[in-house]
């Protein structure tokens, strides 16, 4: 069994393409010299997020720049990567399954190439407005073990984390870009309603499942919204292991995936002690 270090970053990004890829480049650097082998970055590095989730109906809407998932800015990543697991979001160019409209997606790369991709399943608000939704959560292999992936709201179904739990994850890399109440924010962003709720979705999601769990997420401001931070690496017991609290930074810590996975799992194993007949959906009410 062999330690892994983990990365997950809190930090801004914009439209402009080769500034994010200068950021992405300056974060890699400042990851591969603490000796981090899988970094995740937030939800949209290339090219920003949507700069509002209350458009006003009939006027236009900023939109990210809609990237090819086999295009320049995604083999850019390939290079940067070198021997590192570089996890980063983006706008996906449309296809004919979703009609043309753009998927809110990420991508896991080496320097080799492609490892994983996923697309954001869950849509906020009117996010559905702007993206297609992705329809499958699947892990995939990677040097460092099994791993999935997921997108900011996806982390609020406990159902996503366990369908790549069922698939093998030891380690899920999530990526957000997860805002700040939009009403009634707190003065003190770490005490936001929004913020508890990141936090408290990611020490959730790791316990439930008893893997390892990388949260990034992007700070500071873009369009009308406050971004909370709070990357974190979380371990199968729930317990965060290394954040950036509120501010833009690295979060960075080193876990042996096997050895802790293994150890949470061994007396009390949530996935081996499940009772799935019990599971049923249940009535369909009104307003449920």
């Amino acid at each position: 069994m062999t330690p892994t270090t983990f990365g997950a970053a809190a930090q801004g990004f914009v439209r402009d393409l080769d500034e994010d890829f200068a950021r992405i480049a300056a974060t890699i650097d400042r990851a591969r010299a603490a000796g981090v082998q899988v970094l995740a970055l937030p939800e949209a590095a290339m090219g920003g997020y949507l700069s509002s989730l209350h458009d006003v109906p009939g006027t236009p809407a900023d939109r990210p720049p809609q990237l090819d998932p086999d295009g320049p800015e995604v083999r850019r990543l390939v290079a940067l990567a070198g021997d590192m697991v570089v996890a980063a979001g983006y706008c996906e160019t449309g296809d004919a399954a979703s009609g043309g409209r753009p998927y809110n997606s990420c991508v896991a790369v080496t320097g080799d190439g492609v490892l994983g991709r996923h697309r954001k399943v869950h849509q906020p608000i009117n996010e559905n407005s702007s993206y297609a939704a992705g329809d499958r959560f699947a892990a995939f292999d990677t040097p460092y073990g099994r791993t999935g992936m997921m997108i900011c709201y996806d982390k609020a179904f406990p159902e996503a984390a366990r369908a790549l739990a069922d698939d093998g994850a030891r380690t899920v890399l999530c990526l957000s870009a997860w805002p700040a109440s939009r009403t009634n924010r707190a003065p003190v962003l770490a005490e936001d309603r929004w913020a508890r709720r990141f936090d408290l979705h990611d020490r959730s999601r790791a316990l439930e499942n008893q893997f390892v769990w990388v949260s990034a997420n992007q700070a500071g401001t873009f369009g009308d919204m406050q971004l909370v931070a709070s990357a974190k690496i979380v371990d199968p017991g729930g317990e965060v292991l290394a954040t950036t609290g509120s501010e833009a930074g690295l979060a960075v810590a080193t876990v042996d995936v096997d050895a802790e996975v293994d150890a949470a799992r061994r007396v009390m194993g949530h996935l081996r002690d499940r009772r799935p007949a019990t599971y049923g959906p249940g009535p369909v009410r009104a307003g449920v």
